[in-house]
């Protein structure tokens, strides 16, 4: 096996890898200030953004949950690779060839079962699946996409296959490209019998589950026969890199939509997802065989930006709500009322009301297309209603609200719903409604709904998300006690200097000494600056990067990125993580000529605070001297340089 990446060879990758691209596959980011963007942390849940990315530094970290880092980290921890297999995933990515310190410039072959074996042995199947809906056998698969008015063109798009009925077709092709049975196992793409190695899926049309990347991890499986014994629906199972709670089949092709529109349309199947997608509503995403939950729900709010907005979810004259939409489809039949309320206890995780669109006729968005062409699936959208009055009228639809007793069975099973709305304006709103629905007191409604609510538990350790646009705030940690003036001041000046060193050459901050910062923090921060030459070692590599790229941001950004890399190297990795937050931290200035000011005049600040406490301590230790002690005529000496420091600084600034 090769050894290890070379350490050039990281850091090319580093460069290359941009990483707001990276997280914004993740994270729906908004600019906050002059080179930082911003959005909800992908790593804990939040309802205010706390996480922020300097992409000219390559650099982003978490002020809620503390976690942060560089381009690698965030791929390793995102899609739980070890730092090689981040590497390595993003060398792909850019194309970058990489070398090894044991032998060749060969990519090292991975050991069974590593991750990037099982996404190449995903795209392997999904190619192969795909000539064989070409093939004659795949005839029976064509006919049933023909039936619901997908062409071969929106087919291709979505990567649509067949895998032929025989016993090992697929698992005999993947081992003539050189994966070991084991391989096979741990992708879940072949299981073992009595007779031994078989596939998994068999006379199947095949949809590929693809990671919001677009790197293929699964598969979702349809029975084109009639065999009862043969389940209709056959997906992956969990494996390494697939965990059907984690995806939501058709997200790499929506998240842009999404992102753009603030609107997610979650249906039930596969060719609802293409349907509605075929029709002209490019956010809709579908489950991948289980229900929506909760990990489902981290992933929309971070791709929409769902955060805090008390008027979230008000439906606007032109048709649209307020905020971000998140709007399901169901089934008109049981199965779907049954979704509903599931749907209905994640709908509190969102910072926005949700939606139902349900069909009048009780169809799916494909059979809508098929029998109303795709402006029926764009209206069926439109046709949407929020989830709370959704559920709370498929639950008083059940009885004869004619009688007494029917009514009086529907708010007993209505009142509890009703109760557990968190928002109280809102939970008031829909108890009058109730009333009206029920033709019923509203003093007797009300005292039902009172006696309905019941105070919500504690959340568990790890459970932040529970509270998570219910109005109140995550239990995420904080600042702890005042910051006095100093420790803030040195605090900006550190990050002014690792954010834009260009702006603070010359400004002073080479004359701070390690006792000029009073936070030990600070100081090592200071050291590992020096250690690494300070800023006349960034002006050196700024000036590489400009006989490279010439003179601009481009070279400024790459000269920052190394200068911060250099300053993580020397800190070590304690300290390394406070250089990093500082890296990221949100400057007060949104103007770029405003921020050259800010910067120099942070630094500036520190240096006349450093100077006024030294000259104070000289004076003092000078006035304590008798004039023949032989260290007066020192200690003068060390009056009158920094005297003349104080004059020479006040005369450049």
């Amino acid at each position: 096996m090769a050894g290890l990446i070379r350490k050039e060879d990281i850091a090319l990758v580093r460069e290359a890898a941009r990483i707001d691209e990276i997280v914004g596959e993740h994270v729906a980011l908004r600019p906050a200030g002059v080179g930082s963007l911003k959005g909800l942390c992908p790593f804990h849940d939040e309802r205010t953004p706390s996480f922020h990315v300097r992409p000219h530094l390559g650099m982003w970290h978490c002020f809620g949950c503390g976690e942060g880092g560089d381009v690698i980290s965030f791929v390793q921890k995102i899609d739980h690779l070890s730092f090689t297999e981040a590497v390595e995933f993003l060398a792909q990515r850019a194309g970058i060839t990489l070398h090894y310190e044991e032998g060749g410039t060969q990519v090292r072959s991975e050991e069974p079962g590593k991750r990037q074996r099982l996404l190449e042995a995903h795209r392997v199947a999904e190619e192969f699946y795909q000539r064989q809906l070409a093939s004659a056998e795949g005839a029976a698969g064509r006919q049933f996409l023909a039936k619901r008015g997908f062409n071969q063109a929106m087919c291709t798009h979505f990567g649509v296959g067949y895998s032929p009925d025989s016993w090992d077709a697929l698992t005999r092709h993947l081992r003539s490209k050189g994966f070991t049975d084991k391989e096979l196992e741990i992708a879940g793409l072949a299981s073992r019998g009595n007779r031994g190695l078989y596939d998994r899926f068999r006379g199947r049309l095949m949809w590929p589950i693809r990671d919001i990347t677009g790197a293929t991890v699964g598969f979702g499986a349809r029975r084109l026969n009639e065999d009862p014994q043969s389940p209709k629906y056959l997906n992956t199972p969990e494996t390494p890199i697939y965990k059907k709670s984690q995806l939501l089949y058709g997200l790499d092709l929506a998240k842009k939509a999404i992102a753009k529109e603030h609107r997610i349309v979650i249906v039930e199947g596969y060719t609802d997802v293409m349907a509605a997608h075929v029709a002209g509503e490019p956010c809709a995403v579908a489950t991948c065989g289980t229900a929506f939950g909760s990990e489902h729900v981290k992933i929309v709010r971070r791709l929409l930006g769902d955060a805090a907005d008390p008027a979230a979810g008000v439906l606007l004259s032109n048709g649209r709500a307020r905020g971000s939409e998140v709007i399901f489809t169901f089934d008109g039949d049981a199965a779907g009322q049954k979704a509903a309320l599931r749907a209905f206890h994640e709908d509190q995780n969102f910072a926005s009301q949700t939606f139902v669109a349900v069909d009048r006729e009780g169809m799916d968005p494909c059979e809508v297309r098929m029998a109303r062409g795709d402006k029926g699936v764009i209206e069926l959208v439109r046709s949407r209603t929020p989830l709370f009055e959704f559920v709370i009228r498929s639950v008083i639809r059940q009885v004869d609200l004619r009688t007494a007793e029917g009514r009086v069975r529907a708010l007993s099973a209505s009142a509890p719903i009703v109760a557990s709305i968190r928002d109280r304006a809102l939970r008031m709103e829909y108890t009058r409604s109730l009333a009206g629905w029920l033709g019923m007191d509203m003093r007797s409604v009300a005292d039902a709904v009172r006696h309905a609510a019941r105070p919500a538990p504690e959340p568990r350790y790890g459970e932040a998300s529970d509270m998570a646009g219910a109005g109140i705030p995550s239990p995420v940690p904080r600042r702890r006690g005042p910051e006095d003036p100093i420790t803030r001041l040195e605090r900006q000046t550190l990050e002014v200097v690792l954010q834009h060193p260009v702006f603070v050459i010359g400004s002073g901050f080479e004359d701070l000494e390690g006792d000029s910062f009073f936070v030990p923090t600070h100081r090592a921060v200071h050291d590992a600056i020096r250690a690494c030459g300070g800023l006349d070692a960034f002006a050196k590599l700024l000036h590489s990067a400009e006989e490279y790229f010439g003179v601009g941001e481009r070279a400024t950004e790459a000269a920052s990125r190394r200068f911060v890399d250099h300053v993580r190297d020397a800190a070590g990795e304690l300290v390394g993580a406070a250089v990093t937050e500082l890296a990221v931290a949100p400057l007060p200035q949104d103007r770029e000529e405003e921020m050259r000011s800010y910067c120099r005049g942070v630094v500036a600040a520190l240096v006349r605070t450093d100077l006024t406490r030294k000259l104070g301590e000289a004076r003092g230790r000078l006035q304590r001297m008798d004039e023949d002690d032989p260290q007066y005529a020192q200690a003068f000496r060390e009056l009158m340089r920094l005297e003349n420091r104080r004059q020479t600084f006040t005369e450049r600034n």
